[in-house]
């Protein structure tokens, strides 16, 4: 059987909520591919009083027809099968009333229950009811909802303003692995790569499972790249489209703020985003890019000025694979092994150089660690200049409360990063930029994130702090 990689914290508030003296409602909720599912069933060895799982896409009647299933599997007969969810909910209580009266824990589980509510079916309610007048009362039962379309978990269940209205004991969102988490996933699986080739990996697919466990261990990263992506099966060229249908109803407006950003290497305002998508900056723009926050597919880059600006805050995309997708797949044609004929051309290493600049933004907490700031209140943000043409930016600023603030510079490369007096150069122009427009009163470190390290040089030695490759593979 399988072993639970990562989700240290996820397993030990599961055991809490398990060995808790009262009734537990804990809701689950991350993007498709994420691991969810695994870690529920990995976690409780299926031994589970109920499960089920809603049919993605289905209809009514087949949501329907699984709950018979399920309801059969666990040995709980049915006359009839239901015909609304109140209805189905009450048969669940009144098959499990026995063994909930037996003392024993019952774990109740009901998967993908988005795709439940179909056509105003109105499950959550149905679920609601269900908690509220019964399972609620029994501290011997612990009910696991989840979801992969997060925006429907959070807007019909964690910010319910009905009958689940603060009812969630345990709000557990699941995040894509870390790079160390990613590393100890493919060591769990044989693979004998050098932390270089982890990077690129996480590149492609980033921190989901799902992604990792298609890799082969026989084959080179290029080879894997190639048969997923490049080859006559493709298996991963039709995922893109399977991603946001899963996770939204109407996917064609997300879908495109996702292309909108994968075009801005330096990520785009919601003004800048309403204009290049020609559509009106309201209140409906704004919830789909909080919905897309949620799914871990967009980041929401806080800026500063004269102070810290939520307001204007910059738009990137954050998910890996939607970004590598975008920029080398949704094309009309792609030759088979494009990828072992284009890796190391300009191309390929732009992508490379932007992607991992993502990537350190996603390891921030990696980077406290090993900058040695753990034990120090931060605030982490980007900064955009209002007077330099072009606009100097700068996408990861640490200001810290010791009144030093970390300006990083990152720099993607193979072997030690060459500072030159142009680069070192424009550094000190964006840091001068930075400290007059804002006021800031910090000391400012010019900080230099790379992955193989700086060659020594003259201006190496103007850097007063670094972070290699290592330091982001911190647990």
């Amino acid at each position: 059987m399988e072993t639970i990689i990562g989700r240290q914290v996820e397993m030990k508030r599961l055991t809490a909520a398990v060995n808790s003296a009262r009734a537990e409602f804990i809701a689950l909720y991350g993007r498709r591919r994420v691991g969810k599912t695994f870690l529920v069933h990995q976690f409780f060895k299926n031994q589970f009083a109920f499960k089920m799982t809603g049919v993605i896409e289905g209809t009514q009647k087949d949501q329907f027809t699984a709950f018979a299933d399920a309801m059969y599997d666990y040995g709980y007969g049915m006359s009839e099968q239901p015909k609304d969810w109140m209805t189905a909910f009450i048969m669940l209580k009144n098959a499990l009333k026995q063994k909930v009266s037996s003392g024993e824990r019952c774990v109740i589980f009901i998967d993908e229950l988005p795709a439940m509510d179909v056509e105003g079916s109105n499950v959550a309610s149905a679920v609601g009811y269900f908690w509220n007048n019964w399972a609620s009362q029994y501290d011997n039962i612990v009910l696991i909802i989840c979801g992969s379309a997060t925006s429907w978990m959070i807007t019909n269940v964690i910010d319910s303003k009905g009958g689940l209205h603060d009812r969630i004991t345990v709000e557990m969102p699941i995040h894509p692995f870390t790079l160390k988490e990613a590393e100890e996933y493919l060591d769990d699986k044989r693979f004998v790569w050098s932390r270089q080739m982890i990077l690129q990996a996480y590149m492609v697919f980033g921190g989901i499972p799902y992604y990792l466990s298609l890799l082969d261990h026989e084959e080179s990263l290029v080879q894997n790249v190639d048969r997923l992506f490049f080859s006559q099966d493709m298996q991963m060229r039709r995922e893109f489209r399977r991603l946001f249908n899963t996770l939204y109803k109407n996917p064609d407006k997300y879908i495109d703020i996702v292309k909108a950003l994968s075009k801005s290497r330096r990520g785009l305002t919601r003004e800048e985003l309403a204009g290049v998508l020609k559509c009106a900056n309201n209140g409906h723009l704004g919830k789909r890019l909080e919905d897309l926050v949620w799914c871990d597919l967009i980041r929401k880059n806080i800026v500063r000025e004269k102070e810290i600006k939520r307001k204007d805050a910059i738009y990137q995309l954050c998910d890996f694979f939607s970004l590598f997708y975008l920029t080398f797949i949704d094309r009309a044609e792609v030759e088979l092994q494009y990828w072992a004929h284009h890796i190391n051309t300009p191309e390929v290493n732009a992508w490379m150089g932007l992607t991992y600049e993502q990537i350190c933004m996603a390891h921030i907490q990696q980077i406290k660690h090993a900058l040695r700031i753990d034990a120090i209140s931060t605030l982490s943000y980007s900064w955009r200049s209002r007077t330099t043409t072009p606009a100097a930016q700068i996408d990861i600023i640490i200001e810290r409360a010791d009144r030093i603030v970390n300006i990083c510079e990152v720099k993607y490369s193979q072997e030690a990063y060459k500072l030159e007096k142009e680069e070192y150069d424009k550094m000190c122009k964006r840091k001068n930029a930075f400290i007059q427009e804002t006021g800031l009163r910090h000391t400012p470190w010019l900080t230099m994130i790379t992955t193989e390290g700086i060659a020594p040089g003259k201006y190496a030695e103007m850097i007063q702090s670094q972070v290699g490759l290592d330091g982001l593979f911190e647990t």
